[in-house]
């Protein structure tokens, strides 16, 4: 059995990822893990800081993992670059994944922000929904519901926190095998191939058709790169 812990991107909860469990076949486990303050976790009060996102992921994996089981971290955007220091923390602890999948995120200090731009959690109202837009994967029918998005907003403000307040310098690099992939019309799909700077054994990165939620139109595509993230354990990377 293979275990795949899943991390979601920023606004994302533990339900973010059923459209990819669905498709793991027989002998992989899809677990998806979520952040405070959404989802199951809605009564539990938000983080707002990367170290306390990354020790609450930790304390989830430990409890939820078999020690008979190899495992595999997957995150999107958010939950890539949170991937990178779980995989580093288990590394240290001589238990660490069969490989770190990572999708919709170039890698440590890539920034979608032009030179000089407030940081995105600090945007107004309308500039933050403007924000979003742009990234995609939230409907116009939940911006457009005062009551719906004034609900989501602070839940996603935090996450982005978490991500923009990354000090590159703090950046850990891996000895497990990295798997990368982005979206064609990503601003910074050009530069996937940060991420072998912090890879320090296997990498391989792809491009794929669509946006920053190429995620959705390319389910089966990131299904097998899961699934044959496997095989590099078996080689010994």
């Amino acid at each position: 059995m293979m275990q795949v812990f899943m991390l979601h991107f920023a606004g994302g909860n533990c339900y973010s990822y059923d459209f990819l469990k669905r498709l793991l076949p027989v002998g992989f486990q899809g677990i998806s893990l979520e952040l405070p303050g959404r989802g199951r976790r809605i009564n539990e009060g938000l983080l707002h800081s990367r170290a306390a996102a990354i020790a609450d992921y930790s304390r989830q994996i430990a409890a939820l993992r078999d020690p008979g089981c190899s495992y595999i971290i997957y995150g999107h955007s958010m939950g890539a670059s949170l991937g990178l220091y779980l995989a580093r923390d288990f590394e240290q602890q001589n238990d660490p994944p069969a490989a770190l999948v990572v999708t919709g995120n170039a890698g440590p200090g890539i920034s979608d922000d032009e030179p000089g731009s407030p940081q995105r959690y600090l945007l107004g109202y309308e500039e933050f929904k403007d924000e979003l837009r742009r990234l995609g994967g939230v409907s116009e029918e939940l911006l457009a519901n005062k009551e719906l998005y004034d609900f989501f907003e602070p839940i996603i403000r935090a996450d982005f926190r978490i991500v923009d307040e990354e000090d590159v310098d703090e950046a850990p690099s891996v000895h497990v095998p990295v798997i990368a992939a982005m979206g064609s019309e990503e601003k910074n799909s050009d530069q996937i191939n940060n991420w072998k700077n912090y890879a320090r054994s296997y990498f391989n990165s792809k491009i794929l058709p669509g946006n920053h939620f190429f995620i959705y139109d390319y389910a089966q595509e990131l299904k097998n790169t899961i699934v044959n993230s496997r095989k590099l354990l078996l080689h010994g990377f």
